[in-house]
């Protein structure tokens, strides 16, 4: 008999998987209670309702990714490397969690509570901070203009991998979001170290 914590677990990783269909058909709770082998009610003695489910998700990604984050941050010297390995730990996250990038992209949430919506544009924006942090960081040590317009360019760097995310999830998860890094991060990079505020 599995624990409460580890039966809230299995339910969310179930979840997950579920969501790495690529036809994206909408889950219902009866669905993810016949691939668990029980009964709505079961799952409802571990969740509320299924957007806590989808908030269980949310919150899995938010922790994952802002425990690297701050290590990166920590540990990276300079900025516009924190910017790179940041990047590439967005692109890489969504890669290996191919279900949660329907969350990341909000592609899971459709016709479901409107606050889980808002959750993952809250989630957005503090990565967008996170990068700005980073280009901030970078103009201290000289990488980047003193004048460059920080949140136009975190902005724009938050929108590339938000594409790429859309690409991986529109895709039938084929386009891999790490697909071209390799080419494309020198561009990203050559943009930031040209870019000046208006």
């Amino acid at each position: 008999m599995a624990k409460p914590g580890e039966r809230r677990l299995q339910i969310l990783q179930t979840l997950a998987a579920m969501l790495e269909d690529p036809k994206g058909e909408k889950i219902t709770t009866a669905a993810l209670a016949a691939r668990l082998d029980c009964s709505e009610a079961a799952l409802y003695r571990h969740f509320a309702s299924k957007a806590q489910m989808y908030e269980g998700l949310i919150e899995f990604i938010e922790t994952s990714l802002f425990g690297v984050i701050n290590q990166i941050s920590a540990e990276a010297a300079q900025g516009l490397q924190q910017v790179e390995h940041i990047l590439a730990l967005l692109l890489n996250f969504a890669q290996r969690n191919r279900g949660m990038t329907k969350v990341l992209t909000g592609d899971a949430l459709v016709n479901e509570n409107e606050r889980l919506q808002l959750r993952i544009n809250q989630l957005h924006d503090k990565i967008e901070a996170a990068l700005k942090q980073a280009l901030r960081v970078a103009a201290t040590q000289e990488q980047l203009a003193a004048d460059a317009d920080f949140g136009a360019l975190a902005n724009i760097l938050l929108c590339y991998v938000i594409g790429r995310w859309q690409q991986y999830a529109k895709s039938g998860f084929t386009r891999e979001p790490t697909a071209n890094w390799a080419q494309q991060w020198p561009m990203l990079y050559v943009s930031c170290l040209s870019q000046r505020s208006a």
